[in-house]
């Protein structure tokens, strides 16, 4: 019988689940993905939905505790919390009775040092930013090898060498690449799960200071107020790649998600990195703006600076960031865990 392996997905953003339905899609064994799941699309996965270890179910936790006491090498191990035991007992009785091959941990420094205590191999995800404090290296230290979503050229500068070695480099992962289309004047804006989305009266003002072109948006909005004639809130949509494919220009985060989009479809891209833990957006959109992929600018723009960076953007050659999108890049990474399969 082909052992299984688990995939951990966090609940921050849509991401992590992406890059796990995507890989899964493309192993030659079974895969159950592992998390709190409630709002995402499972249909067709095996799941093991956990209960929640956020402090009152706070959507904006970072995942850091800030209890005394802790140990160094945890981020986030709460006293007297239900669903922290409840969530951790479910990993455990799931591994003894699945026995899996791996846990690939996508992403969690407590379940990556469970999964050692309950004796699992792990693949443990290394996302982006500055990621050399204790919890984080104990993690890196503990696992079999480590995943990076995210091409080798987007690394930072401050990441030590052993880790760089025992760093897997899949490229984006779930992007599929879109043939170029002829696009128009249309500036597509797309705001994802993991951030606060849209405000209505910046964009408003974005619209009414590049009033020639249409400016289409993607995701949550909030706010009120009058919407000139030359925007358009969508909000969320189910052809997020169709309305990307006929864009002239690309406006987003640097999350993962966003930054493999305008890879995929080598968009010019207006990339605005959203403050995260670890600068994980920060580190990226600047290394991106190194290689001459995008445009970037931290946090929303002023009305005034947003002619600038459209004119900016329309000028950057999108073979750049385009280059980095790999089409082989899942069929790459379930080979690659196959093999660290068969290697332990």
């Amino acid at each position: 019988m082909t052992r299984g392996i688990g995939w951990y997905v966090h609940h921050q953003g849509a991401g992590h689940l992406q890059r796990a339905r995507a890989v899964a899609g493309a192993l030659d064994r079974p895969c159950t993905i592992l998390g709190t799941l409630a709002g995402f699309d499972t249909a067709g996965l095996d799941t093991v939905d956990l209960p929640d270890d956020r402090p009152l179910g706070d959507a904006a936790f970072d995942g850091r505790d800030g209890a005394t006491g802790r140990p160094e090498a945890l981020h986030y191990a709460p006293l007297n919390h239900p669903g922290v035991r409840a969530r951790m007992a479910r990993i455990a009785a799931w591994a003894e009775r699945a026995e899996p091959a791996l846990l690939v941990v996508d992403v969690s420094v407590e379940v990556a040092l469970l999964a050692r205590l309950l004796s699992v191999p792990t693949l443990v995800v290394r996302l982006a930013g500055t990621r050399t404090d204790r919890p984080h290296l104990e993690a890196f230290r503990g696992a079999a090898r480590l995943l990076a979503p995210f091409p080798e050229a987007l690394d930072g500068a401050g990441v030590p060498d052993w880790v760089r070695a025992k760093t897997l480099y899949a490229g984006f992962l779930g992007a599929p690449a879109q043939a170029p289309i002829e696009a128009g004047r249309d500036i597509v804006v797309v705001f994802g799960r993991g951030g606060a989305g849209g405000d209505l009266a910046d964009l408003a003002a974005a619209a009414r200071a590049v009033p020639d072109r249409p400016w289409h948006v993607l995701g949550p909005v909030s706010g009120s107020g009058a919407v000139p004639g030359n925007l358009h809130l969508h909000g969320w949509v189910p052809d997020v790649e169709a309305r990307v494919a006929r864009a002239a220009l690309l406006v987003g985060g640097g999350g993962d998600g966003v930054v493999a989009l305008a890879a995929a479809q080598r968009k010019r891209f207006v990339c605005l990195p959203e403050e995260r833990a670890y600068g994980e957006q920060t580190e990226k959109a600047e290394a991106l703006a190194r290689l001459g992929g995008a445009i970037v600018h931290p946090g929303w723009p002023s009305a005034a600076a947003w002619p600038g960076l459209i004119a900016a953007a329309r000028a950057i050659d999108p073979s750049v960031i385009g280059g980095l999108h790999d089409p082989d890049a899942v069929r790459t990474c379930a080979a690659t865990i196959q093999t660290l399969i068969a290697d332990l």
